[in-house]
């Protein structure tokens, strides 16, 4: 099964983390990310760009409206992702306890990534959507 660990980190845990020296933060991510290569369970990882270069699209009206960063009320913000393909949850909770996030404000979320076979095979949007999967090698 597939599980996304999210990074998420208050608006303070930002802060305190821009004094963090890159090199080590570089040096720690590259040697958890090589962990979990070798173990064989990594199949994504990305980090984010800074929340202030991003975009909201908020869905409560029609038209959507579209707000720019930095966010006003951001209680957590997410930082990047890693997607693990492990045999349960608590596998996957045991990989982000090791995760080089320590610090105040610093979480990971953990969400199951669900498999296109969960849904209706007999949909023509799923079936589409398997054919791709199949044309660009990702079943």
């Amino acid at each position: 099964m597939k599980y996304m660990l999210i990074m998420r980190s208050t608006d303070e845990a930002e802060a305190a983390f821009a004094d963090v020296d890159f090199e080590q933060v570089l040096d720690a991510m590259g040697r958890y990310n090589d962990e979990m290569i070798r173990a064989g369970v990594l199949v994504a990882a990305e980090g984010l760009d800074d929340a202030a270069k991003g975009v909201v699209v908020d869905y409560s009206s029609q038209p959507p409206v579209v707000t720019d960063g930095p966010y006003g009320e951001t209680k957590e913000l997410f930082g990047g992702f890693w997607i693990v393909d492990v045999a349960s949850i608590e596998e996957a909770v045991e990989w982000a306890k090791r995760a080089p996030l320590g610090g105040p404000g610093m979480k990971a979320e953990i969400r199951r990534v669900a498999s296109i076979d969960e849904f209706p095979q007999d949909n023509e949007w799923i079936r589409k959507e398997r054919e791709w999967r199949v044309a660009t090698g990702q079943l």
